[in-house]
């Protein structure tokens, strides 16, 4: 309305209307915005401190959920069946060749005890019964052990050794001379304690060491 209209109206007892109040919240175009309350990024602030999808802490939740027990350490791949099968595959044949080993020990230490009980049954069985002669003075030699061995026999033992009425037993180092019937029992309860045994039937080149002249020198080395 012009200044005439308006003049005309005061003069004729008409009050001007009041002035609308101002807002609390409201800015002035020459008020800097980023006040700490009110306002868009209040809001913002306000749910990243609420933990809302929207804020940091909301893509943090997103994040720690793929690292839970069941997220694979990878990137969260999963592990294919292939893979599991050649898990199994390596775990049960590294389980059995554990077993084997146990088992090869076991028979081992099994064998050691069998052999010691035999050995003791052998060295009861001739106690008392050899026949060396500390006077005897013919050198009998014989391989044993893949090695070339010797005991010392009278003319007579060196007879009935090379007939096969009697025998040799080995026993801790020891050569003894025993006859041929306690010979067979040593060999019944510990064969590789037989250290001699004549067969009397075999021909003469089996057994080249049988003949006096053919007897190693003592000072031949091995």
């Amino acid at each position: 309305m012009t200044d005439s209209l308006r003049d005309q109206l005061l003069g004729l007892g008409f009050k001007p209307a009041p002035k609308p109040e101002r807002p609390k919240g409201h800015h002035t175009p020459g008020n800097k915005p980023g006040r700490p309350h009110g306002g868009a990024r209040a809001d913002a602030r306000s749910d990243r401190r609420d933990g809302k999808p929207g804020g940091p802490r909301g893509r943090g939740d997103k994040a720690a959920a793929g690292k839970g027990p069941g997220a694979h350490k990878s990137g969260g791949k999963p592990r294919s069946r292939e893979d599991i099968d050649l898990a199994k595959a390596y775990a049960i044949r590294a389980q059995r060749e554990k077993d084997e080993r146990i088992e090869a020990e076991r028979l081992k230490q099994e064998e050691a005890r069998l052999r010691r009980e035999a050995r003791a049954k052998v060295d009861a069985l001739i106690a008392g019964k050899t026949l060396n002669d500390p006077a005897a003075e013919v050198v009998r030699h014989f391989p044993y052990g893949g090695k070339i061995k010797r005991i010392h026999v009278t003319a007579d033992q060196l007879k009935a050794l090379n007939a096969g009425q009697l025998g040799i037993v080995q026993q801790a180092g020891r050569y003894l001379l025993v006859e041929a019937a306690l010979l067979a029992e040593v060999e019944a309860i510990f064969a590789p304690a037989v250290a001699l045994k004549v067969d009397p039937d075999a021909p003469a080149e089996d057994d080249p060491y049988a003949d006096p002249k053919y007897q190693v020198p003592d000072d031949l080395v091995w």
